[in-house]
């Protein structure tokens, strides 16, 4: 193991490009219907190990690698996967993930689908160069020759509670600058068991961020059979009027909450999860604002660089003529990840439903 890890770390790797230089070419990414399959409450990281059992038991070409998976992992997402599925198919790797990024991009080049893991998303950083470099170019450089497509990279991101600087921070920003890879994100377990498999199956590398916080505490019933949800496409999960709301991942929840207190004083919010940050779904967050005249964005990232400024930008530039206010912005602070001053690090609910009636109000 040792052996391959040093073969694929340090290999060339090809990558494509986003948008107009990815495959064009995608599995059917829809809900599949089975009218006899039921559904289970479950949580988010047991949906995620529903997910990798399917994904490895569909493909014979999948793999599950990465620290600790064998055991399991620290969360436990990939727990019984080496007792179905032997340890030729699910295997720990050194701690390494540069190795674990380039023998992942190794092993999607020869037709296979590579599932990496990277324990907490805090140390995918030894990997960025493999990432940005290597993977998200391979297929460009080549000239569509060859790709790593099956590439998937999954990871543990965001707030836990008591994480602190090296165990919480939201790095996604970083890679949606990054042309030739996918960058997803859920909000709940029906969610994260449909996007991981449709990641799985694209014919793109995609890093698939986890809200670890909601590992044991989102909970919602989950349909048991093989579906997939479109990746690119925003839901829309609350009509409103008056200003519409942008996030992902665990802050949907929290974005929830305010527009329920808005709601008690008059406000009509709607609220949209992106789900894909990269290529990310602006004709329907354009669509709402162009409705509302009205956005604010909020993510557990510092505010500086982070992705909601892409959306301002771009939101601006298409909807400037429309909009009644400047667009908000609630987000982590530009400081390193606290540990006991993580309570005014956050974006909570408080102050977001402030920005809300300063918007509308504005």
């Amino acid at each position: 193991m040792a052996r391959a890890l040093k073969s694929f770390g340090n290999r060339r790797a090809l990558g494509s490009v986003r948008e107009f230089c990815t495959s064009s070419s995608s599995p059917v990414q829809e809900q599949r219907q089975h009218p006899t399959d039921g559904k289970k409450l479950t949580n988010l990281f047991s949906a995620i190990n529903q997910a990798l059992h399917i994904a490895l038991e569909t493909d014979p070409r999948a793999y599950v690698f990465g620290e600790d998976v064998g055991f399991g992992g620290v969360f436990r997402c990939t727990t019984g996967l080496v007792d179905r599925f032997g340890k030729h198919r699910v295997f720990n790797t050194p701690l390494c993930e540069q190795g674990i990024v380039g023998f992942g991009i190794g092993l999607a080049a020869m037709g296979n689908r590579a599932i990496a893991e990277i324990q907490f998303a805090d140390y995918i950083f030894p990997a960025f160069d493999q990432v940005v470099n290597e993977a998200a170019k391979f297929r460009y450089r080549s000239g569509n020759q060859f790709n790593c497509g099956g590439l998937t990279i999954r990871s543990p991101y965001g707030a836990v509670g008591h994480g602190g600087h090296y165990h919480s921070q939201s790095p996604e920003a970083f890679f949606c600058h990054v042309p030739g890879i996918k960058v997803v994100i859920p909000r709940s377990p029906q969610q994260a068991k449909g996007l991981l498999l449709a990641c799985i199956r694209d014919p793109n590398p995609v890093i698939f961020f986890e809200p670890k916080w909601l590992y044991r505490l989102g909970v919602e019933e989950v349909p048991e059979h093989d579906y997939m949800l479109p990746l690119s496409q925003a839901e829309v999960l609350r009509q409103g009027r008056d200003i519409t709301l942008v996030g992902w991942g665990t802050q949907l929840s929290v974005m929830e909450q305010a527009c329920n207190d808005a709601a008690k004083e008059g406000i009509s919010c709607e609220l949209i999860d992106l789900r894909t940050l990269v290529p990310w779904d602006k004709e329907t967050v354009e669509s709402s604002v162009r409705k509302t005249g009205r956005l604010l964005v909020s993510h557990e990232a510092p505010v500086t660089g982070g992705f909601g400024a892409e959306i301002s930008a771009s939101i601006v530039e298409r909807c400037f003529l429309r909009l009644e206010a400047p667009v908000a912005r609630i987000c982590g602070l530009d400081t390193p990840f606290p540990l006991v001053f993580e309570p005014f690090y956050m974006p909570t609910k408080n102050k977001i439903l402030d920005a809300i009636k300063a918007t509308v109000k504005y």
